[in-house]
C-alpha cells in the first residue's frame, strides 16, 4: 500500500474512534459522532482509490493536484498541500464504479450520511432521528472496503463489540421496516384491484406491467413481484462476466408498478426468496454493448467504454 492510501487509512481509523467514543457519550455528542463517522468513511474511500492509484482521489479539472498525484509535482504551480481532492460523495461513485455491484449502499442511502457530516460541519445541525442510521451506513461502507485493503492492524479495536451490536439492531430494524413495506404493498394491491373480475384484473396489470421505474436505472428485467405476484421491475447496473462470454445484472433496486412496492438493495437479500443474486443476461457483451468492440469491460486491459458508466444502454 503507498504512502497516500496509509495515511488516509489510518486517519480513517482514528476519526473512526472518535466517533465511537461520541456516539458512547451520549445524546449531546450525537452530532460529533455523525461528522466523525461521515470523515472516517470519506478518507476508507479514498484509501481504497489512493491505493489503486493516489489520482483517483484528485479534482479532476485541478491540473496542479494531477501532477502531484502523478509523481510530476515539479511541474506544478501549487504545493501539493494545496492539492484539491473529491468528496465523499464522488469518492463513494467511484468506488462504486470499481467495485462493481459489491458495495452494500446505494448512493442514495449514502447521502444522509454526508448531509449529517456537511450539516455539522457547516451549520451545526443535525437530525437526531437519523443518528442511528447514518452510523450504521458508515460502518456498513466502512466493513466493505477493509477486506479491499491490505490490513494494516486491529481497525475497530475495542469498540468490535459496539460495531457488531449496531449492525445487528440495524438488521432487525431493517427486516422489520421490510415486513412493513410489503404489508403496505399488498393493501395498495388490494385496494386498487379487489373489485376487478379476474379477466379484468389481468387486463389492467398487463397494461401497466411496462411501466417504467422511477429514477436512474442502467438496466431492469421483469421479475415476480414479492408482494402481489405481478410483473414487476428488476433493476440495477451491468458488466460483463468474467468468462467474457455474456453480461450479468447485479440487482440494485425492485419496483412494482402494480402495488407500488420499491426495495432498496439490502431489502432484495432479506426476502423470503432473495432477488439480490446476479443474474446471467444470456446476451454477448458484443450484441448488448453495441460500442464494445470485443472490449472486456471491468475484466480486460481496455478502459472502460463511457457509455457503461453513463448507463446509456440496455433497459426496456
Amino acid at each position: 500500500m503507498n504512502r497516500d492510501a496509509q495515511r488516509l487509512w489510518y486517519s480513517s481509523q482514528k476519526w473512526m474512534a472518535a466517533s465511537f467514543t461520541a456516539f458512547s457519550d451520549g445524546p449531546m455528542l450525537k452530532d460529533m459522532a455523525v461528522h466523525h463517522a461521515g470523515v472516517a468513511a470519506e478518507h476508507l474511500l479514498k484509501a481504497y482509490l489512493a491505493h489503486l492509484h493516489p489520482a483517483l482521489i484528485v479534482e479532476g479539472k485541478d491540473f496542479d493536484s494531477l501532477l502531484h498525484a502523478t509523481g510530476l509535482g515539479a511541474h506544478a504551480s501549487a504545493p501539493r498541500s494545496r492539492s484539491r481532492t473529491i468528496g465523499l460523495v464522488d469518492a463513494y461513485t467511484r468506488v462504486a464504479v470499481v467495485l462493481k455491484g459489491r458495495m452494500p449502499v446505494s448512493r442514495q442511502e449514502l447521502q444522509p450520511l454526508a448531509d449529517a457530516r456537511n450539516g455539522v460541519a457547516h451549520a451545526a445541525f443535525h437530525d437526531p432521528a437519523e443518528v442511528n442510521a447514518v452510523f450504521t451506513t458508515c460502518l456498513r461502507v466502512i466493513g466493505t472496503l477493509l477486506p479491499e485493503l491490505p490490513p494494516l492492524g486491529d481497525y475497530w479495536g475495542r469498540y468490535k463489540g459496539l460495531h457488531d451490536k449496531l449492525l445487528d439492531i440495524r438488521v432487525i430494524e431493517a427486516r422489520v421496516h421490510l415486513e412493513g413495506k410489503l404489508a403496505r404493498a399488498r393493501q395498495v394491491y388490494a385496494d386498487r384491484y379487489a373489485h376487478f373480475t379476474a379477466e379484468d384484473r389481468g387486463l389492467v396489470l398487463t397494461a401497466i406491467a411496462n411501466v417504467s421505474s422511477p429514477g436512474y436505472i442502467e438496466h431492469d428485467e421483469a421479475a415476480v413481484c414479492p408482494a402481489c405476484s405481478s410483473q414487476g421491475w428488476l433493476g440495477g447496473e451491468t458488466r460483463v462476466a468474467p468468462a467474457g462470454d455474456s453480461v450479468v445484472l447485479t440487482p440494485m433496486v425492485f419496483d412494482c408498478p402494480a402495488c407500488e412496492l420499491h426495495l432498496e438493495r439490502e431489502e432484495l437479500g432479506m426476502l423470503k426468496e432473495p432477488l439480490d443474486g446476479e443474474l446471467d443476461l444470456e446476451v454477448p457483451p458484443g450484441d448488448f454493448y453495441p460500442d464494445l468492440g470485443g472490449r472486456r469491460f471491468l475484466y480486460g486491459d481496455g478502459e472502460p467504454d463511457e457509455d457503461l458508466l453513463t448507463g446509456r444502454h440496455g433497459g426496456r
